[in-house]
């Protein structure tokens, strides 16, 4: 999400963004999770049928063994997050409300979901964050320090109240960069032989 200020976050809701002013709450790994998963993966693609590039679960829900807030993260690739016209009113048929709209960060758009605690981050084709959320979202299902790095610090951030969710997912940009880092020093050595 564009910059962290509680103007830029009102400014990219639709409607009042709820205040949340409390600690955030994690939870342990729950299996379901990859469930939800499917389960909402497959409602969007009969509300979008091929107009939907890749649905990929992302976020900590999608990390076995990762503690997180229990709510399913997707990143929706579709041809032009822009042209609302083209996905909007499907994505609404199915029950999805479009809660964030923020064009000046990679058109992300943000529905919520009409049973499960789902958010749906949806993006352009070739859009580098998607790119990054699944490079971030392998990183941690396949080193154990990263992971155990990034829970540490979610739950110390967790510890504290926060205003609004989102500033408790700002908070991690450091550590997220670093991971991210540490990923890409990793790809840069030579395999082994």
């Amino acid at each position: 999400m564009t910059g962290g200020t509680d103007d830029d976050l009102e400014a990219a809701y639709i409607g009042d963004p709820p205040i949340h002013n409390d600690v955030v709450h994690l939870v342990e790994y729950q299996p379901i999770w990859p469930e939800q998963f499917q389960r909402e993966a497959g409602r969007i693609r009969v509300a979008l049928g091929s107009r939907a590039l890749s649905i990929d679960h992302v976020g900590s829900t999608s990390v076995p063994g990762l503690a997180a807030k229990p709510i399913i993260d997707i990143a929706l690739t579709i041809a032009d997050s822009a042209n609302e016209a083209a996905y909007v009113p499907d994505l609404e048929a199915a029950g999805y409300q479009l809660r964030i709209r923020e064009p000046d960060w990679y058109e992300h758009r943000l529905f919520k979901g009409p049973e499960a605690d789902v958010n749906i981050h949806v993006f352009s084709r070739d859009c580098v964050e998607v790119e990054r959320m699944i490079v971030f979202r392998d990183r941690l299902r396949t080193n154990d320090d990263d992971r155990r790095l990034y829970e540490r610090t979610k739950r110390e951030l967790a510890s504290r109240r926060w205003k609004y969710v989102q500033h408790y997912a700002n908070a991690k940009s450091d550590v997220i960069a670093t991971i991210l880092n540490h990923s890409e020093i990793d790809n840069d050595r030579p395999a082994p032989q």
